[in-house]
């Protein structure tokens, strides 16, 4: 039965990129394309775990039906300092996904919105220890390029199909998912570039099958494990020359 659900997950992300490519089709490709749809698929997720985190928070609180995208900004900065230290980022309800979404059809200038909303993302880690991992995040996600459409209303009408590609990949709660929504998009998304260039999707990445048999054989007769790492073969014969050479 889980087996059977993976695949349906799998199938049902797949089915969505392959939408979104359809309709950015002509105009954003290869290395490109995969950036777009990654960037705004982490864009969603990090506003989605803290929007949850927060309503979780709220209702162990005792403020039963709160919602963090209905609260104003205003109220919503009390917040910032602990997320940063807690989640590593803070999001403002008006530069949630979700917000963004709704206001997207109707916004004349959603690459600006977009553009501000993720440099303030990155913004809110400056001076945390979180800082490295988000300094330059969305730098591939460039809402302005000329790939998008030679006008502003043409680029923003591809952000907006973008945006409800995204928003329409049927993720559910990602704890509750059997399988690594991020991972298998990166994957799909290698492979269909990979293919594009006449190569193997497996030069750009471990299939998740293998990865997870690696963890288990790796981790067989422990009790506890603090990090697993894979190291590709090609790489270990790469350190093994410059350690001959050396």
């Amino acid at each position: 039965m889980a087996d059977n659900k993976k695949e349906q997950e799998r199938a049902e992300l797949h089915r969505v990129i392959w939408n979104i490519a359809n309709e950015l089709r002509g105009s954003v490709d290869g290395w490109d394309f995969k950036q777009y749809v990654l960037g705004m698929l982490f864009y969603r997720y990090i506003s989605e775990n803290l929007t949850a985190y927060l309503n979780n928070r709220m209702v162990e609180a005792g403020f039963d039906g709160f919602d963090y995208v209905n609260m104003t900004d205003e109220k919503a900065e009390a917040a910032r300092e602990e997320m940063v230290a807690t989640k590593g980022f803070f999001i403002l309800p008006s530069e949630l996904f979700a917000n963004v979404c709704l206001r997207a059809a109707l916004d004349d200038n959603l690459n600006e919105t977009l553009e501000q909303a993720f440099k303030h993302i990155e913004a809110s880690a400056v001076g945390a220890a979180s800082e490295d991992d988000f300094k330059g995040l969305f730098d591939d996600l460039d809402v302005n390029s000329k790939k998008l459409g030679d006008t502003v209303a043409k680029r923003n009408d591809k952000l907006v199909k973008l945006l409800y590609g995204v928003r329409d990949m049927n993720l559910g709660n990602y704890q509750d998912n059997t399988i690594d929504a991020f991972g298998d998009a990166y994957e799909f998304l290698m492979g269909m570039y990979a293919s594009n260039a006449g190569k193997s999707g497996g030069e750009y990445y471990t299939p998740q099958e293998v990865s997870e048999l690696l963890a288990k054989i790796t981790t067989v007769g422990k009790t506890s494990v603090n990090k697993v790492y894979e190291i590709k073969l090609t790489d270990l014969i790469r350190y093994g020359e410059r350690g001959v050479a050396a």
